[in-house]
């Protein structure tokens, strides 16, 4: 049977992705009378990096009433801490009730897009050779969707199972099996204490340990819920008191050295009176600045230690055979399987895409010595292309779709002139983007991310952070409000093509 030949596709606004940011414009598109969209999704079910993480455990470690749009706030949160299945359920139910199945096309793998300056027009490939036409482009891909394998010797002749924590396997069953973890990020936090509890061994690989807090979670009452939903006001007043909360923990521990050494102190003592055994105490203390790294939540990972089952290595994978992991110093043990909770590709994730710009500028290349952007949003020479998540927007103290919100409406000021047919094309000022940056990286380069002594997916390969957003979010927020029209060149329509 012959193929069908690549259809192309025009349309308005193509939006790549269907978590909080693509769901997010698609929403505020339609609000804005701008119908004419697609978004385009290369899994067959919407939600992002909450449908792609399924592991046992997961759930947020932002609280909920902050973890939701403003505008779409949601008043049954089962607990402080929503699980994975309720936060996929709620955007589930967000795409319901602001129509945007219709605007959604699964199974279609975003590959790369071209710029035509002829007619301002971005002509988005796909990895079936369709391809989608429209004035503005808009990236909600985020950072946490590629996941990372590290290199290690000899895993292809591992005879047993192998998945990463992103790629959870559910069809095997880890009832009395040997595993082997290796990673000790978020994701290995909320998974280990679950496998541990099915595990007949647990061997854990550490190699650099994490901060871990305990995590103030538990259910929030059904009176409580049930005032939320007859006065949303009270709801409204409950979000802004824990938004500020978790400003005010930018502060304690990433800004002032003394509140970071009183919240260094605290873990510690935490880490003294859970952790029984003193070499696996002594092994799980940090080197590095608290914040340097993500800061964890977790109330059962430091008690899964603790476990008869459970076993923690320092020492590294220096190989992995047939059946069985063998460590830095020698030690071989056997397992069945091996969990990956290594994190994902952030500071590279858009180095396999063919991103062009005017002039044939190639996205890779302009990246080629670090992510940047303005506002973490648009880049010179990529007219009517924009970011949500991108560079130094990421956050680690605070909620990101308060972030991707802000990034929304900045678009939304940016798109509305395009689509009344009054702008044919607006690209970012070099100069404006190449100051932004520079008070960017100045900002960041005694900050505790940088100087607290430790490596961390926030910093690329040259070292340098192109992740977090250094400032307060309410900051952000300010500054992203509205587009100033003079930090653009702007071309006037001329008639539509």
């Amino acid at each position: 049977m012959a193929q069908a030949p690549p259809q192309r596709h025009d349309t308005s606004v193509v939006i790549v992705g269907t978590g909080f940011a693509g769901l997010g414009t698609a929403i505020k598109l339609k609000e804005a009378g701008i119908h004419d969209f697609v978004v385009l999704e290369k899994s067959d079910d919407l939600g992002g990096t909450w449908r792609d993480n399924t592991y046992p455990g997961c759930a947020c470690d932002v609280p909920s009433l902050m973890y939701s749009f403003s505008f779409e706030q949601n008043p049954d949160w089962s607990r402080l801490f929503a699980e994975q299945q309720e936060i996929s359920d709620y955007l589930q139910r967000c795409a319901d009730k602001y129509g945007i199945r219709e605007h959604i096309r699964y199974g279609v793998e975003f590959t790369g897009a071209d710029y035509d300056e002829d007619t301002h027009t971005w002509r988005v490939s796909t990895a079936s050779g369709d391809s989608y036409v429209g004035r503005a482009l808009v990236s909600g891909v985020g950072a946490l969707h590629i996941p990372s394998y590290p290199e290690l010797n000899g895993l292809e002749r591992f005879q047993g199972e192998v998945f990463h924590s992103a790629k959870w396997n559910h069809d095997y069953d880890l009832e009395g099996k040997r595993v082997a973890v290796v990673g000790t990020g978020a994701s290995a936090i909320q998974f280990v204490p679950k496998v541990a509890a099915q595990a007949s061994r647990l061997h854990l690989f550490q190699r650099t340990p994490p901060w871990v807090q305990p995590k103030p979670d538990r259910e929030i009452p059904e009176k409580v819920r049930k005032w939320f939903r007859r006065v949303p006001f009270l709801q409204r007043v409950a979000r802004t008191a824990v938004y500020w909360t978790l400003e005010f923990r930018s502060v304690a521990v990433l800004r002032s050295k003394v509140l970071g050494k009183i919240s260094e102190h605290l873990a510690k003592r935490y880490i003294r009176r859970v952790v029984q055994d003193p070499d696996t105490r002594e092994a799980v203390v940090p080197k590095y600045s608290m914040g340097c790294k993500r800061i964890l939540l977790s109330s059962d990972y430091y008690p899964a230690l603790n476990r008869p089952n459970v076993d923690l290595r320092t020492s590294g994978v220096a190989e992995i055979k047939e059946n069985s992991v063998v460590t830095g110093d020698g030690e071989e043990y056997p397992v069945d399987a091996i969990i990956f909770g290594t994190g994902f590709h952030v500071t590279d994730a858009f180095d396999h895409l063919d991103i062009i710009g005017r002039n044939g500028r190639k996205l890779r290349d302009t990246w080629k010595d670090g992510m940047h952007a303005h506002l973490g949003m648009t880049v010179s020479g990529f007219p009517n292309l924009f970011f949500l998540l991108g560079p130094n927007t990421g956050l680690g103290h605070n909620s990101v779709v308060f972030m991707i919100e802000s990034q929304i409406n900045y678009v939304l000021s940016c798109l509305r002139p395009i689509h009344r047919g009054e702008v044919d094309q607006i690209d970012v000022r070099q100069s404006v983007q190449d100051e932004f940056n520079g008070k960017i990286q100045h900002q960041l380069s005694d900050a505790v991310w940088s100087s607290g002594g430790c490596q961390s997916w926030y910093l690329d390969v040259n070292g340098v952070n192109r992740t977090v957003w250094p400032g307060f979010t309410w900051n952000y927020w300010l500054r992203t409000r509205k587009a100033d029209p003079a930090d653009f060149e702007i071309k006037a329509a001329t008639g539509r093509h």
